[in-house]
């Protein structure tokens, strides 16, 4: 495992972090399959943000799944930094999620025992970091997310646009290549949806990482460097 792991060296600026290839995702519905994604593919390089678009139904968050290694592609290539994770077992797939991807969903899926902070540390726990360095690291986080004064809250207590904003510093907490983000403002207010997103725009430029977000509103596609389509099942 540890070789495979080293070999993920941080790409620089420009490289590809994720590259997708003749993608094929068949579900079996009725004892009948259901073809999802049928083909083509893609390139992520670090520093670019990509925009997911297509019509509802069309698979977005399936090829989001699938990128994100919690869900196994029924064909194609999946590289991340230059290495095959498609045909990885649970436990590789896994390890290399938890240090090369973060993940912002339309709901924030804060626990709900754990406050803010506690919340951000949870991915560096699960990584080995030391309590105390995941503590500072989180508080950091939540302050350039403009919520460090709601690090003692419980996810109840604070309002939508801070658990979405928390949510944001968690999936920064580990540092990771790539940003994946599936309608990470769909659930929220206008106002609190134009805020959580420069919020990311700007974590991202700033950490100089990659992000890839599905999206249905075509204002915030176009602030994207380029958009991916599906149509048909293919992912042009």
């Amino acid at each position: 495992m540890a070789p495979i792991l080293n070999s993920l060296s941080r790409p620089k600026q420009g490289e590809v972090v994720l590259s997708v290839r003749d993608i094929k995702k068949t579900f079996i519905e009725g004892g009948q399959p259901l073809h999802i994604l049928t083909g083509g593919g893609f390139d992520l390089h670090r520093g670019e943000i990509v925009a997911l678009v297509g019509p509802s139904g069309s698979g977005k968050s399936t090829l989001l799944q699938c990128v994100g290694l919690l869900d196994k592609p029924s064909g194609g290539s999946i590289l991340v930094a230059g290495t095959p994770v498609h045909s990885m077992n649970d436990e590789m797939r896994t390890m290399i999620r938890r240090r090369k991807l973060g993940f912002v969903y339309q709901r924030h899926n804060l626990l709900s025992d754990f406050t803010a902070v506690e919340n951000v540390m949870l991915p560096m726990l699960a990584n080995g970091v030391d309590a105390d360095a995941a503590h500072t690291r989180a508080m950091k986080l939540l302050k350039a997310a403009n919520v460090a004064h709601r690090a003692s809250h419980l996810p109840g207590q604070m309002s939508g646009g801070e658990q979405q904003r928390t949510a944001v510093a968690r999936a920064l907490a580990n540092n990771p290549d790539i940003l994946l983000a599936d309608e990470p403002t769909g659930s929220l207010d206008p106002n609190h949806a134009i805020a959580v997103f420069e919020l990311l725009l700007n974590l991202v430029k700033k950490n100089k990482m990659a992000m890839l977000f599905v999206t249905h509103d075509m204002s915030l596609a176009n602030r994207a460097d380029r958009c991916i389509t599906i149509k048909n099942g293919i992912v042009k």
